[in-house]
């Protein structure tokens, strides 16, 4: 980039209360007049547009504009980013100085941050932008635990602080932290209740509401005007299941309590499911849907009904554990016998109570998921024992290879100062006539081909001296276990409750085994990744 290069720019505007954004300082108002305003005052810029996440917060970057700002980057419709401060961008410090130190400077782009005085163009970040990154990262996380603290603190007052009230409730218009009862969806209620009561089965009564073509929850609340999705259903299940009926016969709300807590917030990722015994129950908050003789009946019903499995003849090893892949729905056990002797496969239990219409079997047989299961283990103990062997005998070289490699990162420094000083020269050289036009294009471009080629071999080399392998990994206990097992010559209960998280069984055999200890396994993946990739290399 040049003096006198036109730049398309982008303005960039987030703002986020979870965040602790301050209303007027931050709002997207000002920051729009603000960004706008410096575009005016510099005659380089042309603005190309303007990408705007409201309500999104900075912890990640999965926002619509900031994904859409990114295609915009991908086709070179743009070259210049402008943002109000750091915090606007991004407050997660390592995703940040991903784009900020090579996303954008791979993509020529020129990232200017206004009240935090950073301009890519006219100098490189300072030593002080990842401390900057990171305390933005650390407000946002305390702004995150007041924020729950303030939603723990409503909840335990009884408040309504959901996303959406149970079926068969809506919101007070007074006050939108009251519930009240909505007349069509109680009368469901009730009605199921009853059937319950009455002998009919979970399955039997969803059978007869989608046949009555009644809208389950979900579609009723979409019916109402709310953005509701159900990250377990099919598209096309628009439908009453054996799941939704047993959520609702023993969700409290229906007798007046107010249920909340059930899943622990998190600043990043999906939040985290709370035993029952720490969910926040406070009593008689609402008007009851259910009276208390009806709810006592149905309860001991769902008691009464529930099977006590023999482990060692009824129960699978897999009871609990296993999901269909599109549905979401648990796993129906099926037995079957050939010449005589008895088998069983699993299939989904959407497919096997509400038929082909809503979804397919995902069939797979006991012994055949048993095998698969039992040799992922296998392997992945034998990886981690060659892995360790592999990282013992690398850290004998690393000493001399870390000394190596300082020494060709500050070869590399001093070539990559050297060109930008001559590329700076020959413009100096080109506007006092001493070059011509073609002679300092010529010189200009070999420059920043050069340029480009350094900062790529001096961040290869940096990214591979901050990912040195570190052997303590194998001091977690969960690594320690898998080692101490050497092999595994069959599963059991035991050994599927310690290990598995959930197995996900799609079409054609095909399975997902999320582990207990998935994060711990990704972490020696990508270190054996690396380490094979030096022996390449």
């Amino acid at each position: 980039m040049i003096e006198n290069t036109i730049f398309n720019t982008a303005l960039y505007i987030r703002l986020s209360r979870e965040d602790g954004d301050k209303e007027e300082s931050d709002s997207i108002g000002n920051q729009r007049k603000m960004l706008t305003e410096y575009v005016r005052r510099h005659e380089e810029m042309v603005l190309h547009d303007t990408y705007v996440d409201d309500g999104y917060s900075g912890t990640n970057f999965h926002r619509p504009a900031f994904r859409r700002l990114l295609e915009d980057i991908e086709d070179g419709t743009i070259n210049c980013v402008i943002v109000k401060d750091l915090s606007r961008f991004g407050r997660d410090y390592i995703d940040t100085g991903r784009y900020l130190e090579r996303y954008f400077p791979d993509h020529d782009i020129r990232f200017i941050a206004v009240t935090d005085n950073i301009d890519s163009f006219k100098h490189s970040y300072d030593m002080l932008l990842p401390i900057k990154n990171v305390f933005n990262e650390q407000y946002a996380r305390d702004i995150s635990k007041k924020v729950q603290s303030s939603f723990k603190a409503k909840q335990s007052a009884g408040e309504f602080v959901g996303a959406f009230t149970s079926y068969g409730y809506k919101r007070s218009p007074q006050d939108r932290h009251k519930l009240i009862i909505d007349a069509y969806a109680a009368d469901i209620v009730r009605r199921i209740f009853k059937m319950y009561v009455t002998g009919f089965g979970k399955v039997k009564i969803a059978h007869i509401l989608n046949e009555e073509e009644i809208l389950c929850p979900s579609e009723y609340k979409k019916l109402n005007g709310e953005n509701y999705t159900n990250c377990n259903r099919l598209e096309k299940t628009s439908y009453w299941t054996y799941s939704t009926i047993n959520s609702m016969l023993k969700n409290q709300m229906y007798i007046g309590n107010m249920v909340q807590g059930k899943t622990q917030r998190r600043m990043k990722g999906k939040p985290k499911p709370l035993r029952l015994d720490k969910w926040i129950v406070v009593k008689d908050t609402h008007e009851a849907i259910i009276d208390k003789d009806t709810w006592n009946k149905v309860q001991t019903l769902l008691t009464r009904r529930t099977r006590n499995l023999d482990l060692n003849s009824n129960m699978s090893i897999f009871a609990g554990y296993l999901v269909c892949g599109d549905c979401g729905r648990a796993m129906a056990k099926k037995n079957y016998v050939v010449k005589g002797q008895k088998y069983h496969r699993y299939t989904c239990g959407t497919y096997t109570r509400s038929g082909k219409d809503y979804c397919s079997p995902h069939s797979i047989a006991h012994h055949s998921l048993e095998k698969i299961i039992l040799d992922d283990l296998n392997v992945m103990i034998q990886n981690i024992e060659n892995l360790k062997e592999l990282i013992t005998n690398q850290e004998a070289a690393m000493i001399t290879t870390q000394q190596v490699s300082d020494g060709e990162l500050t070869k590399l420094n001093e070539e990559l100062l050297s060109v930008q000083h001559k590329k700076k020269r020959i413009y100096q050289d080109y506007s006092e006539d001493m070059l011509t036009k073609e002679e300092y294009v010529s010189y200009r471009q070999e420059y920043i081909d050069k340029e480009k080629h350094l900062m790529k071999k001096i961040d290869a080399l940096c990214e591979k001296q901050n990912a040195e392998p570190d052997a303590n990994i194998f001091q977690n206990p969960w690594i320690k276990r898998l080692l101490s097992l050497r092999s595994i010559d069959h599963l059991d209960r035991d050994i599927v409750i310690e290990m598995i998280h959930k197995i996900i069984i799609y079409e054609n055999h095909r399975i997902k085994i999320v582990y207990n200890f998935s994060e711990e396994m990704d972490t020696l993946f990508s270190l054996s990744y690396q380490l094979q990739n030096e022996k390449i290399g």
